[in-house]
């Protein structure tokens, strides 16, 4: 049997079946060879690898039992080291307390011989005070019989004495006494002379380098106060308009300010006159201004003139700030402040009282310095001391009295309370630093140029005069003017008729012929007004 296979382009291809079968045997038998010699080949190579594989496990186990067994004797060596170490370190310790037991036990037997010594010498000591015990006890045994002995001699002595002298013991006694008290009171009274002598002496030089060193250290301006102030104007025009029609403005200006303007021939100045400083100022800065300005009535006067006064107020504060601020103070209180700088336009003997204060406020502090004193409290004591003058002519009494009180009422210390009331000597003196302020005040007024007593005497009667004039009832101002040759009086429209102002005016001058003494006349005008205002919408 044949098959037939078609082959492109050629004859059909005749094969026969039996060949072909053996031919498909062979390759089946050949491929199933070649699959088993393929098994055989590859199971082979396995069981080498896996060989391989079970050498590379042994030769690691090798390796790590030979690490572990490193380690492990590793670990042991460094127990044994450690266990060495602690066991050197506690026989170290252990020596060392040894060390120190040894020398407790060394210390402790040297205090065991020292006490042991020195119960030793208390026995010793003792037997030795028994001794000494027993012959004192002998000798005060003796010395009391002898002192019998010596009383009843003195006794019999006395007896005899008395019968010799005729006198009884209690005479002979108070004699006795006498005769001792006179001779010890001269000797005392000749000793206690000798040191007072000393210590005066010594007192007055001590004092007398400690005040000379205080005025060399600190040295002040002279100020001589005057009772005028000058104000420029452009032209002699305009003294007729401070005059005013018929005199108004200017009327009315004097009446506002409380002050003299003066208007003379001199040119290009008008004076303004008042023995208060304050008041004079406000006028002077008032008057500068309506010149300035140019519009002066009486409505325009008032105005500036209300104006200048509160800028004088702020003026007086800042002033008392700054020789609060030079002296050391800045934090005083506000008060305080306010009648500090009202000083400044006040003069004692013609000298500015401010600059006076601020001068012993330092004079006090060196004083007290060279004393040991607290310097900062003396330097307050002496700032504040004729803190009263501000206030003087406004309630009664002293300075020293009303200053006193208002510092105790703002809280200032004892000591600057005491040292303005107690300055003049007016009260005795409880504090060192009174001293020290009467002290540096007598040595500021003292210095050749600080003060004129003509214009002290001038002011205080220049302030009597309005004093005594607003004492009256239904009084609202009074101002003295011309040297105080003037008195112009503001009655309340309200308190008082005309007839009762004509009754004020003639009383005033009795109290002035009765109260004070004074050269010349003194005129005194009182007036009443009435004035209506309102306001158009």
């Amino acid at each position: 049997m044949f098959i037939t296979i078609p082959i492109s382009g050629q004859s059909l291809l005749s094969i026969p079946i039996a060949a072909m079968n053996q031919t498909l045997i062979s390759c089946v038998l050949m491929f199933v060879v070649t699959f088993i010699v393929s098994i055989l080949f590859v199971s082979w190579l396995t069981k080498l690898r896996l060989a391989d594989v079970a050498a590379r496990v042994r030769e690691i186990e090798t390796k790590a039992e030979e690490k572990a067994a490193l380690l492990i004797q590793n670990a042991e060596l460094e127990i044994r080291q450690k266990q060495i170490n602690t066991k050197e370190e506690a026989e170290r310790e252990l020596r060392i307390q040894r060390e120190e037991f040894h020398e407790r036990e060394r210390l402790l037997n040297k205090r065991e011989d020292a006490i042991t010594q020195q119960q030793d010498q208390l026995k010793k000591q003792e037997k030795v005070n028994e001794n000494t015990q027993r012959k004192l006890n002998e000798k005060i045994q003796e010395n009391t019989r002898r002192a019998e002995d010596l009383d009843r001699l003195i006794q019999n002595e006395r007896v005899i004495l008395h019968e010799l002298s005729g006198l009884t013991p209690e005479e002979a006694t108070r004699r006795i006494l006498k005769d001792v008290e006179s001779g010890l009171q001269q000797e005392m009274g000749a000793i206690i002379a000798r040191h007072e002598k000393k210590m005066k002496e010594n007192c007055e030089d001590i004092s007398r380098e400690i005040l000379l060193n205080a005025i060399q250290r600190y040295a002040a301006p002279h100020t001589a106060e005057a009772t005028t102030s000058t104000v420029d104007i452009p032209n002699d025009e305009m003294k007729g308009r401070i005059i005013g029609r018929e005199g108004r403005n200017i009327r009315t200006f004097e009446s506002i300010t409380g002050v003299d303007v003066i208007i003379d021939d001199t040119p290009g100045v008008v004076i303004v006159s008042s023995f208060d400083t304050i008041r004079r100022e406000v006028a002077r800065q008032a008057l500068a201004k309506l010149i300035l300005d140019g519009r002066i009535h009486p409505t325009r006067i008032e105005e500036i003139v209300l104006e200048t006064q509160a800028q004088l107020e702020k003026s007086i504060q800042r002033i008392g700030e700054e020789a609060a601020l030079e002296v050391g103070f800045p934090n005083m209180h506000e008060k305080i402040i306010n009648l500090l700088g009202r000083l400044h336009y006040r003069t004692s003997y013609s000298q500015n009282v401010l600059r006076h204060s601020v001068e012993v406020a330092f004079l006090s502090g060196m004083i007290a310095e060279q004393l040991g004193l607290d310097e900062k409290l003396a330097r307050r004591c002496g700032f504040l001391h004729d803190i009263g003058k501000a206030a003087d002519h406004n309630e009664e009494g002293g300075h020293p009295k009303i200053g006193a009180d208002l510092l105790r009422r703002y809280g200032e210390p004892k000591e600057v309370v005491l040292a303005a009331l107690c300055h003049h000597d007016d009260y005795r003196a409880e504090s060192a630093y009174t001293s020290i302020v009467a002290a540096a005040d007598a040595a500021s007024a003292s210095r050749p140029g600080a003060r004129r007593e003509t214009l002290e005497r001038y002011i205080r009667r220049m302030e009597e005069l309005e004093t005594i004039a607003c004492g009256f009832k239904g009084v609202e101002q009074a101002f003295a003017i011309q040297a105080g040759r003037e008195l112009r009086v503001i009655v309340s429209s309200k308190d008082a008729t005309d007839e009762q102002a004509a009754k004020i005016c003639r009383d005033i001058v009795r109290a002035f012929e009765q109260q004070l003494s004074y050269p010349g006349e003194i005129k005194v005008t009182v007036t009443r007004e009435t004035r209506f205002v309102e306001i158009a919408k």
